[in-house]
C-alpha cells in the first residue's frame, strides 16, 4: 500500500474516531462537567446564603443581647428605686413609732409626776394636821375639818 492510501485510511479512521468520540464519549463527559460546575455553583451560592444568614443571625443576637442588657439595667434601676422607697418608708414608720413611744413616755412621766405631787400634798397635809394637833394639843377630826384640809391641799 502506498503512503497516500495509508494516510487517507488513517484520516478516515481518525475522523470515525472523532465522530464516535463526539457522539458517544464527549456528551457524558460534558454532562458530568456541567453537573460538577452546577454543584460547585450551588455550593458557593449556599455558602454565600449561609454567610448572609449568619450575619443576619449575629445582628439579631446582638440586638437581643442589647435589648436584654437594657431590660436588665432598667429592672435593676427599678429594684434599687423600690428598695430606696421601702427603706424610706421603714424609716418614716420607725420615726413615727419612736415619736409615739416618746409621747407615751412623756405622758406617763407627767402622770407619775402628778400622782407624786398628789401623794406629796397628801403627806404634807397629814404632816400639817399632825403639826396643828401638836400645836393645839388636841385631835383634829378629818370629817369635820374637811373643807379646811381641802383648802390646805390646794394651797400646797
Amino acid at each position: 500500500m502506498s503512503i497516500n492510501a495509508t494516510l487517507f485510511v488513517q484520516a478516515i479512521v481518525f475522523l470515525i474516531l472523532v465522530l464516535f468520540t463526539m457522539k458517544f464519549v464527549w456528551p457524558p463527559i460534558a454532562k458530568a462537567l456541567d453537573e460538577r460546575a452546577q454543584k460547585i455553583a450551588d455550593g458557593l451560592a449556599a455558602a454565600d446564603k449561609a454567610k448572609s444568614e449568619l450575619t443576619a443571625v449575629n445582628k439579631r443576637v446582638e440586638q437581643e443581647l442589647s435589648q436584654t442588657r437594657n431590660e436588665t439595667a432598667s429592672r435593676l434601676a427599678d429594684a434599687e428605686r423600690r428598695a430606696q422607697a421601702i427603706i424610706e418608708e421603714a424609716k418614716a414608720r420607725a420615726s413615727e413609732e419612736g415619736n409615739k413611744i416618746v409621747a407615751a413616755a412623756r405622758a406617763e412621766a407627767e402622770q407619775q409626776a402628778i400622782a407624786a405631787r398628789e401623794a406629796l400634798r397628801e403627806q404634807v397635809a397629814a404632816l400639817a394636821v399632825k403639826g396643828a394637833e401638836q400645836i393645839l394639843r388636841k385631835e383634829v377630826n378629818a370629817g369635820i375639818h374637811a373643807d379646811l384640809l381641802n383648802r390646805l391641799k390646794t394651797e400646797l
